[in-house]
C-alpha cells in the first residue's frame, strides 16, 4: 500500500511539474493543481496507512490519526478555492492581453524579436 501511495505521489508531482512549466495559463493551472493533490497524498499518508485503523473512541487499540485527515480536509479547501482564484485571474488576463501565454507575448511575437 506504501508502495502504491509513493509511486502514484510521485506520478503526480511529475505530471504536475511537467505541466506547470508550460507557456500556457491552462496547463500551468492543471499542474499547480496536480501538485496541490500530490502535496494532499503525501500529508495523507504522513498519518500512517491503516487498512482497519477506526476512528478515536475509547483510546485503545489500533486507530486512524486525525491530525492529516483534517490537514487534507483544509488543504483540499484552499486548493479548490485558489484554483477558483487562478482560472478567473487567467481568464481575465486572456481578455485584456488577447493571449493565454503565461508571459503575456504571443508565438508571433516571439518570432519578430529573433
Amino acid at each position: 500500500m506504501e508502495s502504491l501511495y509513493a509511486i502514484t505521489t510521485g506520478v503526480l508531482t511529475a505530471c504536475g511539474l511537467y505541466l506547470t512549466l508550460r507557456g500556457r495559463t491552462f496547463p500551468v493551472v492543471v499542474g499547480l493543481t496536480l501538485l496541490s493533490y500530490a502535496v494532499n497524498l503525501f500529508l495523507f499518508s504522513m498519518g500512517g496507512l491503516t487498512t482497519d485503523g477506526a476512528a478515536i473512541v475509547d483510546g485503545a487499540g489500533d486507530y486512524a490519526d486525525p491530525l492529516p485527515q483534517a490537514l487534507v480536509l483544509t488543504a483540499i479547501v484552499i486548493g479548490f478555492a485558489m484554483t477558483a482564484f487562478v482560472v478567473i485571474l487567467a481568464m481575465r488576463a486572456r481578455s485584456e492581453v488577447g493571449n493565454d501565454h503565461v508571459d503575456g507575448r504571443s508565438h508571433d511575437d516571439e518570432e519578430r524579436s529573433r
